[in-house]
C-alpha cells in the first residue's frame, strides 16, 4: 500500500478521488436502468422472466419465479448444521440490538382539553434486495429483514438473483426463513426494484425497497424514489483505520483488507501517527494479500482507492476521519473511547484491537447497512426507525381553543390565508 504524508493537499487529493466510487458518478447507466424499469412498467411479468433469461440465464415462469415452502425445507436440508448455528446465534444478537431501538406511540394532555402526541405505526410492506453473483450475503438478510420485522411490518418480499438452475444460495433461504421474510422471488437487479416499486402480476407493489446491490440496482432505487421510499444509495464498502504506535500491524492489515475483498472500488485507509506501523502494515498486507483467495479484486482496490496516511498528531487523525466519514471506522490506540468521543462522523465505530469490522457484519448485533462515500455526515445506520412512520396527534376541545383563536386567525390572515382564518373563526360566531 501507498505510505502518504498527510497534509492539507493530500487530503484534498484523496477526498476527491474517494468521491469518484459514488453512484451519483455513474450516471451513464441511468438510461439503461431507465428503460429497465419502464418495460417492466408496461409488460411487468413478462419483462422479469426475459431479463432473467438475458442476465442469469435462467428460465422463470410465473409458477416458477416464487420461492416454494419445498424449496426453503430442501436449503435447509443443503446447509451446513454448525452454519445454521451460527445465522440463528447472529440473528437473535441483532434482534435483541434492534428491539432496544423501538419506539412507541405516546400522548400528553393538560386539564384544558389539550391532548397532543405521536402514533407510531409500521410500514405496510416492504421489499428487501438480496445480491447475488459474485457472493452470496446470508448476513445482509438478516441486517435488512430483522429490523423491519421488530417494526411490526407485516409484508416483507425479498428479491434476489437465481443462478443459471433457477436455485437461490441455501445460505441466502435459510437466513430468510429465520428472520421473517413473508415471500421471495428469483429475480434480481434493476428489474426486480421496478417489480417492487410498480408490482407485476406475480409480485406485489411495495411501500419501501431496502438493500444493497451493483450500481443497476442503485440506480434504479434513486429512480424510482417517490414512488416508494428507499434507504438510502449504497456506494462500494469502506474502512478506515486510526492507529498510534501501540497497535498491532498484523490485526490492521487483516482489518484493512476484510473491507478491500469485496470490490474493487472498495476503500481501505489507514491513518497513522507511526511511521513504523505505516510500514509494516504495508509489509504485512502484501503477505496477507498472496495468501487470499480475492487478491485480483483486493489489489486493484488498494492501487485505487487504499492509503496509508502518515499523520503528525491523533487530532490531526480525527479531523482527517470527519471529513472522510468513513462507513467503517476503527479505533486501535492506546485509549480508543477518548478517541472516539471526538468522531462526528462514521457509519459504524469499532473501539479497540479486538473488535474488528467482520464482528459487525456478521455478529454482534448492529446494523451493518451503512452510509457510504462520505453520507454518514447526515445519514444513519439502517434501524428499526427506517420501518415505522409517525402521524401527529392533535385534539383541542373547545375551552382549549377560545382563548387562542384570535392569535390563529391574526396569523393567517397575515400570510392572506382568509379560508384558513375562517375556519377557526366560524367556530366561535356569534
Amino acid at each position: 500500500m501507498k505510505i502518504v504524508k498527510l497534509e492539507a493537499e493530500s487530503k484534498k487529493d484523496i477526498l476527491k478521488n474517494l468521491l469518484k466510487r459514488s453512484p451519483n458518478q455513474y450516471e451513464a447507466y441511468a438510461e439503461t436502468v431507465n428503460q429497465i424499469i419502464e418495460d417492466v412498467r408496461v409488460r411487468k411479468d413478462q419483462a422479469l422472466f426475459d431479463y432473467t433469461k438475458r442476465f442469469d440465464q435462467a428460465d422463470l415462469t410465473a409458477d416458477t419465479i416464487r420461492v416454494t415452502e419445498e424449496e426453503i425445507k430442501e436449503a435447509y436440508s443443503l446447509i451446513d448444521p454448525s452454519v445454521l448455528a451460527v445465522i440463528k446465534k447472529a440473528a437473535a444478537n441483532i434482534e435483541t440490538y434492534h428491539a432496544k431501538q423501538k419506539q412507541y406511540s405516546w400522548f400528553d394532555s393538560d386539564p384544558s382539553g389539550i391532548i397532543l402526541g405521536q402514533k407510531v405505526t409500521p410500514i405496510g410492506a416492504v421489499g428487501v434486495y438480496v445480491p447475488g453473483g459474485k457472493a452470496a450475503y446470508p448476513s445482509s438478510v438478516l441486517m435488512n429483514v430483522i429490523p423491519a420485522k421488530v417494526a411490526g411490518v407485516e409484508r416483507i418480499a425479498m428479491v434476489t438473483p437465481p443462478d443459471k438452475d433457477g436455485k437461490i444460495y441455501c445460505g441466502t433461504l435459510v437466513a430468510a426463513k429465520e428472520a421473517g421474510v413473508t415471500e421471495i422471488y428469483k429475480v434480481g437487479g434493476a428489474q426486480a426494484i421496478a417489480a417492487l416499486a410498480h408490482g407485476t402480476d406475480c409480485i406485489n407493489k411495495v411501500d419501501k425497497i431496502v438493500g444493497p446491490g451493483n450500481i443497476y440496482v442503485a440506480l434504479a432505487k434513486k429512480a424510482v424514489y417517490g414512488h416508494v421510499s428507499i434507504d438510502s444509495i449504497a456506494g462500494p464498502s469502506e474502512i478506515l483505520v486510526i492507529a498510534d504506535e501501540t497497535a498491532n500491524p498484523r490485526y490492521v492489515a487483516a482489518d484493512l483488507l476484510s473491507q478491500a475483498e469485496h470490490d474493487e472500488l472498495a476503500s481501505a485507509i489507514l491513518i497513522t501517527t507511526s511511521r513504523e506501523v505505516a510500514e509494516q502494515v504495508s509489509t504485512n498486507v502484501d503477505q496477507f494479500t498472496k495468501q487470499l483467495s480475492r487478491k485480483d479484486i483486493i489489489n486493484k482496490s488498494l492501487d485505487n482507492y487504499g492509503y496509508i496516511l502518515l499523520a503528525d498528531s491523533l487530532t490531526e487523525a480525527v479531523e482527517t476521519a470527519n471529513e472522510i466519514a468513513s462507513e467503517h471506522l476503527e479505533i486501535i490506540t492506546k485509549d480508543p473511547f477518548s478517541v472516539m468521543t471526538k468522531i462526528k462522523n462514521a457509519g459504524a465505530i469499532f473501539l479497540g484491537e479486538y473488535s474488528s469490522e467482520p464482528l459487525g457484519d456478521y455478529f454482534a448485533g448492529p446494523n451493518h447497512v451503512l452510509p457510504t462515500n462520505g453520507t454518514a455526515k447526515f445519514f444513519s445506520p439502517l434501524s428499526v426507525d427506517d420501518f415505522i412512520k409517525k402521524s401527529s396527534i392533535i385534539s383541542y376541545s373547545r375551552e382549549a381553543l377560545e382563548p387562542i383563536y384570535p392569535d390563529i386567525v391574526k396569523f393567517a390572515n397575515a400570510e392572506g390565508l382568509t379560508a384558513h382564518a375562517n375556519s377557526i373563526a366560524v367556530r366561535f360566531e356569534d
